[in-house]
């Protein structure tokens, strides 16, 4: 590696990255550059108005600190507002689903964007090269067009059945995105057809030379404002003129003599350490991979996490809870001892009705300099203005309905997300540098890698490419290359599990792992991302 790597879920995207390498760009602007070009090509996944989270490592500045570019709750929300119209929450986790879907697709259903200022809060600090340089390349493909992979046709046309609305009615809610995407007779275009987006070449080109005041301030901000007031929406102007984005020192555990580092809440970092610290109380090799005992230890971790996450985690400004509460050692001890005992953990649920939009990037630099990042739109709100090019995310669907809790509604809130880009030390030195999408299955998915990595020996592309599983509720989700006897095993000692018939489920994790002078990575296969050195 001469001057650096990118690892990411699209093909095209990473080798904008590699190519910012080329330019003499940093792990920064290559990060950036990266993500800006993820929004034209999976904007279903992510873009301008959706939000995220990113790690920074810049061992020779100094600097090691998490950007939290979370979405708010915009200005007009009141905490009782849709109290009585909730109907569930979704198996997995992710979401609530209220009568009529309000919070899940429409105007309704959008929070205050955060990923433009959170990339240019970035790059304006470590960045190496002109901000323009870094999102030009974007607005080109845009304009010139792009392909469209299977993975993405594959995410467009899948039914979930967890209640929310699925994928393909989000992409026909708004005539002006269903033309992108569809043909003539309403069906989703093939893979391998190109798009092209004008418009929403034209709101990067204006983000290239004006950076965020163009979106959160300029005339962008006023087409945007004018939409949301014309159809009902809660985001206005003056959520969009008072957003800003958040640096915080990254969060700490521990891992067999590794120190891990995360992001804070409302993030999902602290939930991430807090099944390492679990974990680290078995003898997980002894276990054997992925064997029905290996299977129950860890989703019982997993579960115990989940109880967590949704009874603490919360924006810090509102709920008053510490970080390192949440991945307490003695709490964890007490945790490994109950598994250990053979008790059943039950996840909580707003109902026992039963019934995810995200991308991540890795970069790696020369001089140590290192990213990971995941960036999201939440869900798909289904909404476009007219004339912008971008979909808006759908992150109202993630607040919690019922006042006084700690994801429940507040104006300006931050809402809570299983985002955690980690980076695993060896001494001072980063060993393992991960994320991934995939929605409440996010820390499932990266908590598996770095077991498989750390306990399994595994390298870091056999450790991505292992087959997962994930318990984010109380039935145990697992791959098809997980054998029907283990799930039989596993029947026989009282877990439900759901065997998909997918290959590759519980996150899509990307990672970069550093051994001496050795830099490999790894890149989830379900996304037919990419690895490129230059």
């Amino acid at each position: 590696m001469e001057r650096g790597m990118v690892v990411a879920p699209q093909n095209d995207a990473a080798e904008v990255g590699a190519r910012i390498f080329l330019a003499g760009g940093n792990a920064v602007d290559a990060a950036v550059a990266t993500a800006f070009a993820q929004g034209v090509m999976d904007q279903m996944m992510c873009g301008m108005a959706g939000f995220g989270a990113a790690h920074v490592y810049l061992p020779k500045q100094g600097v090691h600190a998490v950007i939290n570019f979370f979405s708010k709750a915009p200005l007009a929300v009141r905490p009782d507002m849709w109290r009585d119209i909730l109907e569930y929450e979704t198996r997995d986790g992710f979401g609530f689903v209220l009568k009529g879907r309000v919070n899940d697709l429409g105007y309704q259903s959008v929070a205050v964007p955060g990923t433009v200022a959170g990339l240019h809060g970035m790059h304006s600090l470590y960045g190496r090269l002109p901000w323009a340089d870094v999102v030009l390349p974007a607005a080109r493909i845009a304009e010139e067009g792009y392909r469209i992979t299977p993975a993405v046709h594959d995410y467009w046309t899948k039914i979930e059945n967890m209640g929310r609305v699925e994928i393909i009615d989000r992409l026909r809610f708004t005539p002006e995105y269903a033309s992108l995407f569809f043909d003539g007779e309403g069906v989703p275009l093939r893979p391998g057809t190109k798009v092209s987006n004008p418009d929403y070449g034209r709101s990067l080109r204006a983000v290239a030379a004006d950076g965020p005041a163009a979106f959160y301030r300029g005339a962008m901000a006023d087409a945007i404002a004018a939409d949301f007031a014309a159809r009902g929406g809660l985001l206005a102007k003056a959520d969009l003129e008072t957003y800003e984005a958040e640096w915080t020192p990254p969060i700490w555990g521990s891992y067999r003599g590794l120190r891990v580092a995360s992001n804070p809440p409302p993030g999902c970092g602290a939930m991430l350490l807090r099944m390492l610290h679990i974990l680290e109380h078995f003898d997980l090799k002894a276990l054997g991979f992925n064997t029905p005992e290996y299977i129950r230890v860890v989703a019982e971790a997993m579960k115990r996490a989940q109880i967590v996450k949704d009874r603490d985690i919360g924006d810090p400004h509102f709920v008053d809870i510490p970080a390192e509460a949440i991945f307490d050692r003695e709490a964890a001890r007490a945790d490994a001892e109950a598994i250990r005992r053979g008790e059943v953990a039950k996840v909580p649920r707003a109902s026992t009705v039963e019934g995810a939009d995200t991308t991540h990037l890795c970069t790696l630099d020369a001089d140590g300099n290192t990213v990971t990042m995941t960036h999201t739109l939440g869900m798909q709100s289904g909404v476009i203005t007219p004339g912008l090019g971008f979909m808006y995310n759908g992150a109202m669907a993630m607040f919690d309905p019922r006042p006084g809790r700690s994801q429940s509604l507040a104006p300006n809130k931050r809402r809570v997300s299983s985002l955690a880009p980690t980076i695993l030390f060896k001494g001072d030195d980063p060993f393992l540098i991960l994320g991934a999408p995939g929605g409440s299955n996010i820390p499932m998915g990266i908590l598996q890698v770095i077991l498989n990595v750390v306990d399994h020996g595994m390298s870091v592309v056999e450790a991505v490419n292992a087959p997962r599983f994930s318990a984010t509720g109380d039935a145990i989700d697992v791959a098809s290359r997980i054998p029907v006897m283990t799930c039989e095993a596993l029947g026989a000692m009282g877990y439900q599990t759901i065997r998909s018939v997918l290959p590759y489920i519980c996150a899509r994790v990307h990672a970069i792992m550093v051994d001496g002078d050795q830099v490999t990575g790894g890149a989830d296969p379900s996304t037919g991302g990419s690895i490129l050195t230059v």
